[in-house]
This record gives structure tokens, sequence and C-alpha cells, in this order.
């Protein structure tokens, strides 16, 4: 059993998504055995404790030096033995002592359809902003490795959603998250943690 580490920022509804997915049994390979939160207002962890899943405030402000705050990361990853490592709507940029540390086993949902509206500053509503900025008619959701190129991992997994007259920044955040990332990041994570668990 792959044991999983969802990283969080906001809300939570990717990991709710990931523990909907859980109880349902399409992670058969991964188990959620931790929750970190870049903030200690993070709705996410509330959803964490009503599952009984352990979690850990780490403030990037509490740490000046980056690799303190990756070291930290790490060590508490180490601490509840963890093998894989989910950005769920994680919003704090990791360094290379963590990405090293975990090389090919962390993955993020970017809600756009990667090479377009990623990279660095394009997070939450404002990637929505841009894509109906620019007019597009389809956009999506992407699923990728993390390496220490903001949003510039190898691409595991996208899916197309349509961008339909009249929609806010809003309406499209929500449309994505219903027919791409809750359904993207589920699959994805279990496919890796079934990888590991070949490997381990």
């Amino acid at each position: 059993m792959t044991n999983i580490a969802v990283m969080v920022s906001g809300g939570g509804t990717n990991l709710q998504a990931l523990i909907d997915a859980q109880k349902a049994g399409k992670i058969p390979h991964g188990q959620i055995r931790l929750v970190i939160a870049s903030n200690d207002r993070a709705y996410a962890l509330q959803r964490a404790e009503k599952e009984n899943i352990p979690s850990a405030v780490i403030r990037h402000k509490d740490y000046p030096v980056q690799e303190e705050f990756d070291q930290k990361i790490v060590d508490t990853l180490h601490e509840y033995q963890i093998d894989m490592v989910v950005l769920a709507g994680y919003l704090s940029i990791l360094g290379p002592t963590m990405i090293r540390a975990y090389e090919d086993r962390i993955i993020n949902i970017h809600p756009s359809l990667i090479p377009s509206f990623c990279g660095k500053g394009f997070y939450g509503l404002k990637v929505h902003e841009e894509a109906l900025k620019r007019g597009v008619k389809v956009t999506g959701a992407t699923v990728h490795l993390v390496n220490e190129i903001p949003d510039g991992g190898r691409i595991l997994k996208q899916k197309a959603v349509e961008v339909k007259e009249g929609d806010t920044p809003e309406t499209l955040q929500r449309r994505v998250m219903e027919q791409a990332e809750w359904i993207l990041l589920p699959e994805a994570c279990e496919e890796l943690a079934e990888r590991i668990a070949e490997t381990e």
C-alpha cells in the first residue's frame, strides 16, 4: 500500500475528491495518511479532521530560508512514512530539497490544458480569467509530475472542458473541477500509487 500525503492551501475540493474516490475503492493501491496545509485557516484541514486523517500546518513565512521550509516538509513526510505527494490546490512553491527527496513521486493538478495558462502566477481563478480573456473555446485540467519549473513537469493526464457562452471565471472554474479535476486527480493518483507499490 502506497502512503499518500495531500498538500493543500484552501478549501480542499480536490482533497475531498480524493477522499471520496478512496472511499469508493478507486485508489486501491494508495491510502491518504497525511494532509499538509500551507496555512492554519485552510478549510481542507476540517475535511481531513472529519475523516480522521492526520494533518500538519507548515507555513512558508515561518521559514525565511527556502531550504529550511523544504526540509521541514520532508521531515514531516518521513515521519509519516509517506511514499508519494499530491499537490491539490497547494500555492507555495517547493524547492529542490523537497523535489529531489520525492523525485517522480509528486503530482500536481493544474486547471488548464498545459502549456496554456500555466507557470508562475497562474493559479486559482486567475487561470480561468485569462482563458476567458483570450477567448479560448476549450480549456480543461492537467495532472503532471512536479519538477523545479512551475507546471513544467511531465504531463500524466489531461481532460478538455468546453467553454460556454456567458461563462464567468467562477462558472468555468466549477465546470473544470467537476468535469476534469475531480476525475483526473484520483485516476492519476491511483496510477502512480500502483507504480510505487510495485517497485517497493
